[in-house]
């Protein structure tokens, strides 16, 4: 298979899993509503690491442009493939939040909270506050790349190392997600928040523009300091 491909499917994947978790807690009706921040945390965990299993022999599975840029920074993956992995992670993010949609179609309707829909599609601040917020969004970035390239390094039983990913993005949301959401992938924010924009989900409200850079640009520059940070040390 084409790892552009792989690289769209292993992201559709992610989103489907990840943001149908966060749906099925913040939506009226739903079996699991009020389920709490672990379900998600894990749920999260878990489907990053099915969704690396799944593509991880085709393209790596970055899933993640701040992953692809982070692996570019450190030498491990080819420049000239940056622009076409990310590309592909924006439109697997995109399809998947509209297979949410559809799976959650009548939910949407008895919610009466915008601000919850939104939150199925993207992230958001606990509080408000530009500076601290990206702040939080550039050092979670960082230690999943540093985490990320340091689980690398390190010799596994085979196939486990997709369980320890998981593990460390579970991690991440219990320890760091509590003030932003944990976007730590701008196409996990920005793809599924064009969908939302775009979507006709009944009274969806704003989509939030006024944030939307903070989950690209944090993630990005968290990637980058992460993988200098490993240079660095190692």
């Amino acid at each position: 298979m084409n790892p552009y491909l792989g690289e769209f499917l292993g992201t559709l994947l992610l989103i489907l899993l990840g943001e149908g978790v966060v749906a099925g807690v913040v939506l009226k009706g739903t079996k699991s509503e009020n389920a709490g921040w672990l379900t998600i945390c894990i749920t999260w965990g878990l489907a990053v690491t099915f969704a690396i299993y799944a593509v991880g022999d085709i393209s790596g599975a970055h899933l993640n442009p701040a992953v692809t840029i982070g692996l570019a920074m450190h030498g491990d993956f080819e420049w000239s493939m940056v622009f076409g992995y990310i590309l592909s992670q924006f439109a697997g993010a995109f399809a998947g939040a509209i297979l949410v949609w559809l799976h959650y179609f009548p939910h949407w309707k008895t919610t009466s909270d915008s601000g919850a829909k939104l939150a199925v599609f993207a992230t958001g601040p606990a509080i408000r506050n530009t500076t601290f917020n990206l702040i939080s969004e550039v050092i979670a970035t960082a230690v999943l790349i540093f985490g990320i390239l340091y689980i690398g390094a390190n010799e596994f039983t085979q196939g486990l190392k997709p369980l320890v990913v998981g593990l460390l993005i579970t991690l991440i949301g219990l320890g760091l997600g509590g003030t932003t959401g944990f976007a730590i992938n701008p196409a996990r924010d920005l793809g599924p928040r064009i969908a939302h924009a775009i979507l006709p989900i009944a009274g969806k409200g704003s989509s939030d523009w006024g944030y939307a850079w903070i989950p690209v640009v944090g993630p990005v520059v968290g990637g980058v300091l992460g993988a200098i940070l490993h240079q660095l040390i190692f």
